[in-house]
């Protein structure tokens, strides 16, 4: 175990004041301290984002700026790490902070375990020197890699796995205060109203006709997905569960649209996994033969990695005009839960591309269940 507090303190001590990255699991309490102690800090839309927004700082102060994310991110943020951070161009140096799902010394779920067992060597592949960090006496060895990173200008990072800093929760005043170093959140006259995401998923699945494909974003939707049908016997449709991949949710579906053109396709994707990769959605609906329905479930928030939500900057999207810019034939938004069932189950029914927009309160099913078996879903859904 190490403590989260003797960590941040220790990054400050050796001039490591900004932080910029992609919340992970790993890293949640990371995350809560670091907001508690009122440090510069940036949530970025993908991983290759966070390193290149840390390499303008670099640019901008000549100071390592601290990138955190999941180990599964290594690969978004191969291009800038390789292209820009290296020493054969622009000799950048920074401080990954990586989250080791997967790792071979805990019990993980299946999409983490290829990443999780070659985690090391993909680091040594990319040349970046990196140290394990479990305890605290590990703490040693990060002014060490700073001091390497300064000294050949080249990127280096930690690898934290589950469980390995010790817990810090936030005040609603910190909340706050984490909330504004993103944007000032606008007033919602809904608040208190949202819908509850399972609810608006079953009324989904039972507003489809037999022949439709869903095809739904890593994290609590594909879980829960998976276990309202499971409860509910429904049969309607075939769904594809993105249980890694986040980001990729839009065009997976259209792979799908581009060769099963008969059927309707619904793709449930959440606002992070939406701002990850937004172009994909573009690509979607261009492609789409005018069967696409998609529908965004908007929290402000990368609610999975818990326990305190880490806000997205949604609430500072005008998702109307977007979707117009995107080429979808219609928009719709539920903003609060007065007879939304109703109203979905039209959306869902419209015929031409369509975006819905669903804002929900944060929560999830009890005891919500995680697939297993995955070649079965897989089958499941091609045959």
């Amino acid at each position: 175990m190490i403590d989260t507090r003797k960590f941040v303190s220790l990054l400050t001590k050796n001039k490591i004041n900004f932080y910029c990255g992609v919340p992970d699991s790993c890293l949640k309490f990371f995350l809560n301290y670091i907001a508690k102690a009122r440090k510069k800090h940036i949530i970025a839309p993908n991983e290759g984002s966070a390193v290149s927004i840390g390499i303008g700082y670099y640019l901008k102060t000549k100071k390592l700026p601290l990138i955190y994310l999941q180990n599964s991110g290594l690969g978004n943020a191969t291009d800038p790490l390789t292209s820009l951070c290296s020493k054969e161009s622009y000799s950048i140096p920074m401080l990954l902070l990586v989250g080791w799902r997967g790792s071979p010394r805990i019990k993980d779920e299946p999409q983490h375990s290829l990443m999780g067992r070659i985690t090391p060597k993909f680091l040594k592949l990319l040349e970046i020197k990196f140290s394990i960090l479990r305890k605290d006496s590990d703490l040693k060895k990060i002014p060490l890699l700073i001091k390497y990173s300064q000294k050949v200008k080249k990127p280096v990072a930690c690898i934290i796995e589950p469980n390995t800093l010790s817990k810090i929760f936030l005040s609603k005043k910190d909340n706050a205060f984490l909330d504004s170093l993103i944007f000032k959140r606008e007033k919602k006259k809904f608040l208190g109203n949202l819908i509850f995401r399972p609810d608006a998923i079953k009324c989904i699945l039972k507003s489809l006709k037999r022949k439709t494909n869903i095809i739904s974003t890593t994290g609590f939707t594909s879980r829960e997905l998976h276990q309202i049908k499971k409860q509910e016997n429904i049969k309607m449709c075939k769904d594809f569960l993105m249980i890694g991949g986040m980001g990729h949710t839009a065009t997976t579906t259209l792979g799908t649209m581009l060769f099963d053109k008969k059927k309707d396709a619904i793709c449930l994707d959440g606002d992070g996994s939406f701002l990850m990769h937004m172009g994909g959605v573009a690509s979607a609906v261009a492609y789409s033969n005018n069967n696409l329905k998609y529908v965004v479930f908007d929290n402000n928030s990368h609610e999975s990695v818990g326990p305190t939500n880490q806000p997205t900057i949604s609430g500072k999207i005008n998702f109307k005009k977007m979707s117009e810019g995107f080429g979808f034939k219609k928009f719709f938004s539920l903003e609060n839960n007065k007879n939304y069932k109703k109203k979905l189950t039209k959306y869902i029914k419209t015929k031409g591309s369509v975006f819905i927009l669903i804002k929900i309160k944060a929560g999830s099913l009890s005891s919500l269940e995680r697939p297993e078996d995955m070649k079965k879903i897989k089958n499941n859904f091609m045959y």
